[in-house]
């Protein structure tokens, strides 16, 4: 074993003649339960003896944490992968660096990863599951972990400390079903995965509004999630929009219009429309969600809300840094941004309209 591993934190207590408890609480983000002066000679003594590894002993030099997390659905999902650049190029230019968790929006697998997390010494996560309930890492969040949340709508149950950031998911939809509208289709549908996020409901809400504000009858739309509560996942959204289209177009009435809850899912849609012998935009049109590199590349070129990732990434780890850096002096807030339709080639006119 080597003398790192042999120091514990009664030898540092001892060191720095004050408690066990005292030292506990400087290593756990406490510091500001103690005196200046105290935790100056713990952070002494904990140098010396070499108690901690390097990076949470800089951590200890400078206050401040070197480190953040980042946990994503899964960066399967290109709109992912590219949140997670933008913000890692935001961390790197003031001297962070970013830890990526994939969970797949499982609450236990994330809870894990964020315990990993804090007993790495990491303080401060962004967290873009977008599940409604935080109770699976609350426990932390009393203890001082700093949470920032993408890609969620501030929700009534959120701790008071909580930093909500997202696009408007509800005007997003809105702005892609009234553009279908507006082009003349009256029988739409909405695919998504069972609709157990907040980004999801608020994306299936915008859908609703804007048939209503349209006057369109409620069985003038379908709406598709999936044989299961398994078809969630982001890894699984373009083989899910594949599905959905197959089924939806083999239908009674089949819809002429189709808005997918992402981008991915919306390009699955593409292909299962030709899966079935139609084309898209000349037999029905597809709009999705996000914008990813993949949205203009296709062939049509895809119809899509945007979402401006360079801004929200910047801003997410502004967010986090601040509250990082200066613990319990900056009070929870929710952002909410503006997305914006991008308007190309899969989406037109519907077959029987002029």
């Amino acid at each position: 074993m080597d003398a790192m591993a042999e120091i514990t934190i009664q030898q540092v207590a001892q060191a720095a003649g004050v408690s066990p408890s005292t030292v506990s609480n400087l290593l756990n983000g406490r510091a500001h339960r103690m005196l200046p002066a105290t935790r100056h000679r713990v952070e002494k003594a904990i140098e010396r003896l070499g108690y901690r590894p390097n990076r949470a002993a800089r951590q200890l030099r400078t206050g401040r944490t070197q480190t953040i997390g980042l946990v994503v659905p899964s960066v399967g999902n290109p709109f992912w992968g590219a949140f997670a650049r933008h913000l890692e190029s935001a961390a790197l230019a003031e001297g962070y660096h970013v830890l990526l968790c994939n969970s797949e929006r499982n609450p236990e697998r994330e809870r894990h990863y964020i315990d990993e997390l804090w007993s790495d010494g990491i303080r401060g996560v962004v967290l873009c599951s977008s599940l409604p309930s935080l109770d699976h890492v609350r426990p932390l969040i009393e203890r001082g972990l700093q949470l920032v949340t993408f890609d969620r709508a501030a929700q009534a149950a959120d701790p008071e400390s909580l930093v909500s950031i997202s696009v408007d998911n509800v005007v997003g939809m809105h702005l892609a079903t009234t553009h279908l509208i507006g082009l003349g289709h009256r029988r739409l549908a909405f695919v998504s995965g069972a609709l157990g996020s907040v980004n999801r409901k608020d994306r299936y809400r915008g859908f609703v509004d804007a048939l209503e504000l349209a006057g369109l009858p409620a069985d003038s739309a379908a709406v598709w999630s999936g044989a299961s509560a398994e078809w969630f996942g982001d890894v699984e959204a373009a083989e899910l929009g594949r599905e959905a289209a197959r089924e939806l177009l083999s239908g009674d009435r089949p819809p002429t219009g189709i808005v997918a809850v992402n981008d991915m899912c919306a390009l699955g849609v593409c292909r299962g429309i030709r899966d079935v012998g139609l084309r898209v935009a000349h037999d029905v049109s597809v709009v999705g969600f996000d914008d990813i590199v993949l949205a203009d590349l296709y062939d049509p070129p895809l119809t899509t809300v945007r979402q401006p990732s360079p801004q929200l990434a910047t801003s997410a780890f502004a967010e986090l840094k601040a509250r990082v850096e200066n613990p319990g002096t900056t009070p929870g807030r929710s952002l909410l941004v503006r997305p914006e339709l991008v308007v190309r080639e899969s989406t037109a006119p519907p077959p029987s309209h002029p």
